[in-house]
């Protein structure tokens, strides 16, 4: 199922990525971009994230992240 349509993230991607090292939303966005550019899919990537965590038994540091403002 597609999470970012912006960038074309899939819970896949998301779980391969957790699998590479992901950890947290903000180290997702920057392996992916999924979440960075509207915004409108974090909270389902959050859920995706934490899921795919504790299916490996791992933890998710959950944290703000910070977009650029547009000029």
């Amino acid at each position: 199922m597609y999470v970012c349509i912006c960038n074309a993230i899939t819970d896949k991607d998301i779980r391969r990525a957790v699998e590479g090292g992901c950890r947290s939303m903000g180290d997702l966005t920057l392996r992916t971009g999924c979440s960075g550019t509207c915004g409108s899919c974090t909270g389902l990537a959050e859920d995706v994230l934490a899921d795919a965590c504790a299916a490996i038994g791992v933890r998710v540091r959950i944290e703000g992240l910070a977009l650029p403002v547009a000029a």
